[in-house]
């Protein structure tokens, strides 16, 4: 079986951010998204992303730094073997890990 490593920043507005290395088992057609929730599932329910597609049928929340470009990680894919650095975006306010203020 494959993985994918995510190097995800993690930690809250006013401590310095730490980036943390999670090895996710691989499955054709996986986003970077279905990674993220396998991460809190298995290994660490505190990891802070914001989305809305699962609860309200909502888009484009998923937004953050994928390897240095914007994106949603709703629709990168990830890739078997490979490894991904995951920010929160830039020029908005950081509340924790992924999560940035909506405005």
């Amino acid at each position: 079986m494959s993985n994918v490593k995510l190097k995800v920043t993690r930690g809250e507005a006013g401590s310095e951010p730490a980036a943390v290395t999670y090895e996710v088992p691989y499955r054709d057609g996986m986003s970077l998204l279905d990674a993220i929730f396998w991460i809190r599932e298995h290994e660490d329910p505190s990891l802070a992303v914001r989305y809305s597609c699962r609860s309200a049928n909502a888009c484009k929340e998923c937004s953050a730094i994928v390897d240095g470009k914007a994106g949603f990680l709703c629709s990168i894919r990830a890739k078997s073997g490979s490894e991904v650095r995951i920010e929160p975006l830039n020029g908005r306010a950081w509340i924790k890990d992924l999560a940035t203020a909506l405005d």
